[in-house]
């Protein structure tokens, strides 16, 4: 390890790193809210701070929304503002760390310990709060290594981005707008959570919504209706076989994973009066999407599915399936990418480990930067099966060590023109 390496870690302050994590979950910066703006200014002044030429700006949701491939939106949203920072540096950007601000909402405050998601509480290692694991930790890994590059009067050769976006959770138009605005990265590490593996490929995520007819009718008299939760039952059925038709051969990076490209119902809506035969089923979902898989490809198996229930009300009175919210296609590394080698040797200088190659069945923002052209993978503190639950947490070494590889991958890829005193 070089002299300016070392000096890039040494000025790593983790009571700071951490303060920081929990200054960040303590702001509920939900997915849409006035919160996520807030934070984003936040990290533009603190950015600042470390040295960096900011951009912020606020997003033109009219045109965003109107361009090919948007990447669509679930949560109701009047502004949003992208926020990109860079060092000085000959070129593009050797090296971009990006991080989503945004947070999933809480679900029932009772099932937190404390009922507090946002009180940040530290216990032992581990922090706890909503957002602590997706992503704020690996937000804040990526501020604490701009902080610590220039804490360390270590000047690069070629620049360092840092981007934070806003609303990945309901599909990726900070992302999407970050890319529109013309910033841009020869290679870019997204610190989503990721167990101490390198995540080099993505499962896509599509949302779905289903309605199912029934017809009214007394419920004393219900043998003159048709009930559409009933109905909906061998449409159910029918959605799980191919789940499993559609994991039953899957990518080697998948190895260990029962279930890469899950379908799953995540609210159902029917009925208006207790004594009353439901005539109608809102359920909606997520459709896990193959990796290399065209979107439109998998859309078609999901309606053919549906469409081909053997049910007789179902002949007449069709389901009708449309495509609201975020639409994640999978994406991947580009096999024998050198940044690959790069992570892996930055995290063996710094934790002794070996970090192994996975992939996630989550869709993400990785697919808009590879798709921009932009070799990407995610390697980020926390456990992913933490995130989007009551228990959410993330090991507070986890993120020390992250940190220090980051840090140390940023110098090395980026390069280093000089370091004062």
């Amino acid at each position: 390890m070089n002299d300016a390496e070392a000096r890039v870690l040494n000025a790593i302050d983790d009571a700071e790193t951490v303060d920081l994590l929990a200054e960040t979950v303590r702001v509920p910066s939900v997915t849409g809210t006035d919160a996520e703006s807030d934070l984003q200014h936040r990290l533009a002044r603190l950015l600042t701070e470390a040295g960096m030429d900011v951009d912020v700006w606020k997003l033109d949701l009219a045109d965003l929304t109107g361009r090919p491939g948007f990447p669509g939106a679930e949560a109701p949203r009047t502004e949003g503002y992208g926020v990109a920072a860079v060092t000085a540096g000959e070129g593009p950007p050797a090296l971009a760390l990006q991080g989503h601000v945004d947070v999933v909402p809480t679900g029932d405050l009772a099932k937190w310990e404390g009922s507090d998601p946002f009180a940040a509480r530290i216990a032992g290692d581990v922090l706890h709060g909503r957002g602590a694991c997706d992503m704020k930790a690996g937000l804040v890994a990526n501020l604490a290594v701009a902080r610590a590059i220039n804490r360390a009067g270590v000047r690069l050769a070629r620049p360092l981005a840092v981007h934070c976006v806003i609303s990945e959770e309901d599909g990726g138009l900070g992302a999407f707008a970050t890319l529109a605005r013309g910033h841009t990265a020869e290679a870019a590490v997204i610190t989503e959570p990721t167990s101490g593996a390198i995540i080099t490929a993505n499962a896509g995520a599509l949302t779905f919504r289903l309605e199912i007819a029934g017809r009214a009718a007394h419920g004393a008299t219900r043998y003159e209706g048709v009930n559409a939760i009933e109905v909906f039952w061998p449409v159910f059925e029918a959605i799980r076989r191919l789940e499993a038709e559609r994991n039953r051969d899957v990518h080697g990076l998948f190895q260990g994973n029962p279930m890469p490209y899950p379908i799953e119902i995540g609210t159902v809506r029917a009925g208006d009066w207790a004594s009353t035969v439901p005539d109608l089923l809102v359920a909606e979902g997520r459709l896990g999407v193959r990796l290399g898989e065209d979107p439109a490809a998998a859309r078609a198996a999901f309606e053919q599915a549906v469409a081909e229930v053997a049910h007789p009300w179902l002949r007449t009175n069709p389901p009708v399936v449309t495509w609201p919210g975020g639409q994640f296609a999978s994406g991947r590394l580009p096999a024998g990418h050198e940044l690959l080698g790069e992570v892996r040797r930055a995290v063996a200088d710094t934790t002794g480990g070996e970090p192994a190659e996975s992939a996630a069945p989550y869709g993400s923002d990785l697919r808009l930067y590879a798709a921009g052209g932009i070799p990407t993978l995610h390697y980020g503190p926390g456990d992913v099966r933490y995130a989007h639950a009551p228990r959410e947490q993330v090991r507070l070494s986890e993120l020390r060590e992250v940190t220090r590889a980051l840090a140390l991958l940023a110098v090395r890829r980026c390069g280093v023109l000089s370091a004062a005193g």
